[in-house]
């Protein structure tokens, strides 16, 4: 699961870069409107997290740049414009929640959660596909009715396989849920990770479609 943080605030920026890595996320992060304008530009995104008080473009403007340009990226508003005025435009402008600082990290990751949801169609959290049960809110995968203990790297390529249950997924798309910026990706990491899964949960489990990706069986 790839996010874009845009936070011009160093502190606020690094703390919900570094809660969202630890919950196994794909973080790009950029302290300006006109740096968001262009990674959203170039980039697949699950979610953005955009400040409105950013120098040289208003997150304002920049999410209805967004929304003009027709796209469906899941935009979640933190800001520390409280009014509900603020709150009307945001959401009118097509935010998809709107966050006032302060904020816990832990309401920030649930409401991030909540959006990704919706936008996918789910009310309930859990995915159970077969004899695979995956909670990506406590972090438990069980199969079989056995709990499965995984990494943040196995569970984030988990969680990328079962965003559509039976889908092909590439190994590009499996990449960038693994890595931000920056982030140095061995030539066979992926590769590494899914062994990994296959080793814990079953080996036919996860599927190899021959030069078009990876996608989970279901399995009883």
């Amino acid at each position: 699961m790839r996010v874009l943080v845009v936070e011009d605030d160093l502190m606020i920026g690094r703390a919900v870069a570094d809660g969202l890595r630890t919950g196994g996320y794909a973080v790009d992060w950029v302290r300006d409107g006109t740096a968001a304008e262009l990674a959203l530009s170039g980039g697949p995104y699950d979610l953005a997290l955009l400040d409105l008080g950013l120098p040289r473009k208003d997150g304002i403007e920049v999410l209805k740049s967004l929304r003009r340009g027709r796209s469906e990226v899941p935009v979640l508003v933190i800001t520390a414009r409280d009014s509900l005025g603020d709150r009307i435009a945001g959401l009118d402008c097509g935010a998809d929640d709107y966050l006032v600082k302060p904020f816990d990290l832990d309401e920030l990751m649930a409401r991030a959660r909540a959006v990704l949801r919706r936008r996918a169609g789910r009310a309930c959290p859990e995915i159970a596909y077969g004899a695979l049960v995956f909670d990506p809110v406590t972090r438990e995968v069980v199969f079989r009715g056995a709990a499965v203990a995984l990494s943040a790297h196995e569970f984030a390529v988990l969680e990328a396989l079962l965003r559509e249950p039976g889908a092909v997924v590439s190994r590009e798309n499996l990449e960038e849920a693994l890595y931000g910026w920056g982030r140095e990706i061995g030539s066979n990491a992926v590769e590494v990770y899914l062994h990994h899964l296959r080793r814990k949960l079953a080996p036919e489990l996860i599927r190899n479609v021959r030069g078009v990706g990876y996608r989970i069986a279901r399995i009883e």
